[in-house]
């Protein structure tokens, strides 16, 4: 059970900063980003900085919207 876990939150963590990696990349790009979430579903805190909404959802999932 532990090792399931541990996969678990180990592929949630690589995934996260996967879709950071995207982020970044479009940022430094020029390309306007409307939000980063990480998760899907309703919004637990949301933080708007500049043009981007910054927002962790409930669900565990990474997710870059268009």
């Amino acid at each position: 059970m532990i090792y399931i876990l541990a996969a678990i939150l180990i592929f949630g963590v690589l995934i996260a900063v996967h879709e950071l990696g995207h982020f970044l990349a479009a940022k430094a790009c020029g390309v306007r980003v409307n939000e980063f979430a990480i998760g899907m579903g309703p919004a637990l805190f949301k933080k708007t900085r500049g043009d981007t909404t910054y927002a962790l959802r409930l669900l565990r999932r990474s997710r870059c919207p268009e």
